[in-house]
């Protein structure tokens, strides 16, 4: 091996080096982008059976089929978006900066009513938060509420750029589809659209199966707040079932967003004859969702959509937190199945893939 050739190795591994770091960059430039891409990938799979409905059963253009989707969605959004304002106005003030103040009343006398409740039995839960420093906590607050709306022209732009792409991928079912085949070789072509068109019906089943899920969380939380007498009683019952996207963590954020919201909403009722025992029927309320959701929805999901044992399931969330995070939480399950059916039509012949796709 002459210092010619040497040089030239050396030259191409710099280049590759460049090139890679290159398009690293690139791409964390353009992360933005690739999120919006992302999210109008799920929306469109949520969308596409509401789009193959009216195209297939009710004989609607394309076209036509998509506007009517689109319009249905963004109503949707826009009822959630109007639905959220009585909260945001009437929680959301509390967290302000010039608010701060009444915030730390409202948390004093809860606080004041827990410690003199729980007294009677010797313990003192004043005594035991001391050394937790909650005020410097709750004085970051305002800091991220005024990050929140300094982002807010960001956040529409990115709204309208997801319904944008929404559209042309509903419209254009197929051209996520044909951007991933130029890239792959011609003799593996026919597989990975096989794959392809597997993955497509396995996630538009995960994410329609996780409308649902929200969607009973949602009708029991709204029934049990409402029939209780909670103020934003189907505000509050969405921003919670919302949570529980978020697994294991999400339900027990959700927990205590629904005590505290129902606690603030009562302060002025006696602690021992109001506000305790309506809390209390509220977390008889929470936990009999939960179990709803644990052993009913959550079952139902995994097993029909996305063919997988709960087992399998809980060992992947976990290392998906493990490794990133609550991002890696949520975005587990859908990546585990991207995985599982690629290893299927690729690594057919192994037994380990063989046992873990037998149901795919």
């Amino acid at each position: 091996m002459n210092s010619k050739t040497i040089s030239q190795g050396i030259l191409q591994a710099i280049a590759v080096l460049v090139g890679i770091s290159g398009l690293l960059y690139f791409l964390w430039a353009i992360q933005s982008v690739i999120v919006y891409i992302i999210i109008a990938a799920v929306l469109s799979l949520i969308a596409r059976p509401m789009t193959i409905f009216l195209r297939t059963k009710l004989k609607f253009p394309n076209t036509v089929a998509v506007v009517v989707t689109m319009i249905f969605f963004i109503g949707l959004l826009s009822g959630l978006i109007r639905m959220f304002i009585p909260l945001i106005s009437q929680q959301g003030a509390n967290l302000s900066l010039l608010n701060f103040n009444e915030l730390m009343n409202d948390t004093e006398k809860i606080t004041y009513h827990l410690n003199e409740y729980f007294l009677a039995y010797n313990i003192n839960i004043i005594e035991e938060f001391k050394n937790l420093d909650l005020v410097s906590k709750f004085k970051e607050l305002p800091v991220l509420l005024n990050s929140i709306i300094s982002t807010a022209g960001s956040l529409s732009i990115g709204l309208f750029s997801v319904l944008f792409i929404t559209f042309f991928f509903l419209k254009d079912s197929q051209i996520m589809h044909n951007s991933i085949l130029i890239i792959v070789p011609d003799k593996n072509e026919k597989r990975v659209e096989k794959s392809l068109n597997t993955i497509k019906d396995l996630l538009s089943r995960y994410f329609l199966g996780l409308v649902f899920q929200i969607s009973i969380l949602f009708i029991i939380y709204s029934i049990s707040l409402s029939v209780l007498g909670i103020e934003n009683a189907i505000v509050i019952a969405f921003l919670c079932a919302l949570l529980n996207l978020i697994p294991y963590i999400g339900p027990l954020i959700a927990c205590a967003l629904m005590v505290f919201l129902t606690m603030t909403s009562n302060l002025g009722q006696d602690f021992r004859t109001e506000i305790l025992p309506t809390t209390i029927w509220v977390l008889i309320w929470y936990v009999f969702a939960q179990l709803i959701d644990n052993f009913f929805s959550q079952p139902l999901i995994f097993s029909k959509s996305v063919k997988s044992h709960p087992l399998e399931i809980f060992l992947i969330i976990i290392i998906g937190g493990l490794l990133f995070g609550v991002v890696g939480m949520v975005l587990a399950v859908p990546a585990y199945t991207v995985l599982k059916v690629i290893l299927k039509e690729f690594l057919a012949d192994n037994k380990i893939v063989q046992s873990l796709t037998k149901n795919i």
